[in-house]
């Protein structure tokens, strides 16, 4: 484990958070190489600028923003803004039977994930593989807690949806 962050100790730091950054990186991205790239440039950027990061126990949060947020940057520079159409939720989720869910594995599950809108792909990532709180999405995602619970619930039916109807 590395230290206090005045004595940090960068390798365990990278080792530490490595597999971490780059499985979330995929999991937005979706391809290997701009996932290394997104993972090199969060510790990049902690080269830069994480001894401004005043408490050692901030540092994995800090680190997960970072990335989230070169992600975004990345992506509005790839692609500018369009409009979105909005549709109304279902918020009544599909019955799912005891059988189906034994049967689903864990690797078609995360494929799965990438056909939910990312709005939603990411709070149940962070979630679900990641095992970070809700507070702790909030925090990486800057949004509030409210938005975290309504994005992974809609995020929940979205995958729910994708797994029973399988195209």
């Amino acid at each position: 484990m590395f230290l206090g962050h005045s004595q940090i100790n960068f390798p365990a730091l990278v080792e530490e958070y490595y597999k971490p950054l780059y499985r979330f990186a995929y999991s937005l991205a979706g391809n290997e190489h701009e996932a290394c790239d997104l993972t090199q440039q969060t510790f990049c950027i902690y080269a830069r600028k994480g001894q401004a990061i005043e408490k050692a126990a901030k540092v994995k949060s800090w680190l997960f923003t970072t990335l989230y947020r070169e992600f975004l940057k990345l992506r509005r520079k790839a692609q500018r803004t369009t409009p979105v159409d909005h549709e109304t939720l279902d918020y009544e989720a599909p019955h799912v039977s005891v059988d189906m869910v034994k049967k689903i594995d864990s690797s078609r599950a995360v494929d799965s994930l990438q056909a939910v809108d990312e709005v939603y792909r990411t709070p149940l990532t962070l979630f679900y593989l990641k095992h970070h709180s809700y507070q702790e999405i909030a925090d990486v995602l800057d949004i509030p807690l409210g938005t975290v619970m309504s994005r992974i619930s809609r995020g929940k039916t979205q995958l729910k949806k994708v797994l029973t109807n399988p195209s």
